[in-house]
């Protein structure tokens, strides 16, 4: 009987976590996975609130699996590149005035 119910808050707890980073577009199926147990893990306490989630998330940074932590890296690293070509195009933008 305890395992079943332990294995039925379980299944509700990944179900939870799994729907808080799908809400928004936040972030693949994958990604979700990789985050899920650090989420559970750090940051229960925001749970199902996604934005809460993602910000316990990252001021957690250090203490983020491997997994998790790439996928923070990649975020940043796509965030970055996206500043860089809106920065050249507000550039030429005022290259031609």
């Amino acid at each position: 009987m305890f395992r079943k119910r332990a294995a039925l808050v379980g299944v509700t707890l990944v179900s939870v976590a799994s729907a808080a980073f799908a809400q928004e577009g936040r972030g693949t199926a994958e990604q979700r996975a990789a985050c899920a147990p650090d989420a559970f893990r750090l940051c229960i306490g925001y749970i199902p609130d996604p934005t809460g989630v993602e910000a316990c998330l990252r001021q957690r940074r250090s203490d983020l699996s491997e997994a998790c932590g790439a996928v923070f890296d990649q975020a940043a690293a796509a965030a970055a590149s996206i500043r860089t070509m809106e920065a050249r195009r507000h550039r030429g933008a005022k290259d031609e005035e």
